[in-house]
């Protein structure tokens, strides 16, 4: 993609995400809009990277190098704000802020906590031992940086309440990163966009789709290493192998459009501890792609699909192939649920979240910081 003339406003630096992340994309995006030169420092391809952006990439090897690239890529980072986007990289970030300010140089640190880290490890099948032992110490002085910081930007409101300088920046819709609107295809087809693994969904997917009948199944992301035999299996078997497809990671603007002619968008994730208090992204997504959702009873996307009339909330695997079954037999109350979710979809779209974050940033930004040749 090139290198900037000068040095960027703003670099995002991560030793976890990859550069395909969809978060990383809004706010890159958001970052842009005011005229912010912003370059990513991540795992991945690079043409995975937000368009616009400065991308350098690094190879996603392993734990012992993910805690290498948590303390040197913060140092690589040329701009004037940094931006950690994961506890480790946080931590680095900051070591990497004092060293400059060392030499002279003084730059400015915003950590973005997308989840609860710890709660997240008990959904973690290798987060035992001393490999686990070691995550949550990275996720305790990851928040302690977080906290720290000179801006703090949290996902959802329960994420670090009592820090200060914090700004919350929801995981809304990003209307220009989905298709428009489509009207179903004519054989029934259901999508699931994010990371595949057994705690998210993945093999309940697979089994609704066995027992529904005549649907297909889009898959897009990356797949847990610990599911990847099994889920591989099963595409094989002769239930599924012509009716699901898995499409790997792709750029936010590039897996939407497997939406495009969908009727309805998966979100069948267990009841961790983490996924309890959070609410996913490709909820709001869906909605702006017009798709009737079907969740599993996790509180706030169950209490969102009720409120809405917008999908159905079902136990199990049976249950959303029962619903599966029921919308091809009465093909108007499909249509009732794909109007309900258009008209929700408003309600949950990117706006002043990003706007707000992207005002924040360059207000960390020098006023004598030179502008990258764009």
């Amino acid at each position: 993609m090139g290198d900037l003339a000068e040095r960027p406003h703003v670099s995002i630096v991560t030793s976890g995400h990859d550069v395909a992340d969809a978060r990383l994309h809004r706010e890159v995006a958001a970052l842009q809009r005011v005229g912010l030169a912003v370059e990513v420092l991540g795992l991945g391809a690079v043409t995975s990277g937000p368009p616009g952006a400065i991308v350098r990439t690094w190879p996603r090897r392993g734990a012992v190098r993910r805690a290498w690239y948590a303390v040197a890529l913060p140092l690589r980072t040329r701009g004037d704000v940094v931006v950690a986007l994961d506890p480790d990289s946080a931590a680095g970030a900051r070591l990497a802020r004092f060293l400059r300010r060392v030499v002279g140089r003084r730059t400015a640190l915003v950590t973005d906590v997308h989840e609860d880290y710890e709660l997240l490890l008990q959904d973690r099948a290798w987060a035992s031992g001393a490999r686990g032992a070691f995550a949550a110490v990275s996720a305790r002085l990851g928040s302690r940086a977080a906290r720290r910081s000179d801006l703090l930007v949290v996902a959802d409101e329960h994420l670090l309440p009592d820090a200060e300088r914090r700004l919350v920046v929801r995981n809304l819709a990003d209307t220009s990163m989905l298709p428009s609107p489509a009207a179903p295809a004519a054989r029934p087809r259901a999508v699931y966009i994010g990371d595949l693994r057994r705690s998210r969904g993945l093999f309940a997917m697979l089994d609704a789709v066995e027992a529904a009948g005549g649907w297909e199944l889009d898959l897009v992301g990356p797949i847990a290493p610990a599911d990847r035999d099994e889920f591989l299996a099963r595409l094989a078997s002769p239930a599924l192998a012509d009716v699901v497809r898995w499409h790997g990671r792709q750029p936010p603007r590039e897996a939407w459009t497997f939406a495009t002619g969908a009727w309805a968008g998966f979100l069948l994730l267990d009841s961790t501890p983490a996924f309890r208090d959070a609410i996913p992204s490709k909820l709001f997504e869906y909605l702006a792609c017009g798709l009737p959702v079907v969740t599993t009873d996790l509180p706030r996307s169950a209490a969102v699909v009720r409120e809405t009339g917008a999908g159905v909330v079902v136990a199990d695997a049976d249950e959303a192939a029962a619903a599966l079954r029921a919308w091809v037999a009465d093909p108007a109350a499909h249509e009732a649920l794909r109007t309900a979710a258009l008209a929700a979809a408003d309600s949950y779209v990117a706006g002043e979240d990003l706007l707000s974050f992207a005002d924040a940033v360059q207000g960390l930004v020098p006023t004598s910081a030179p502008a990258a040749q764009r």
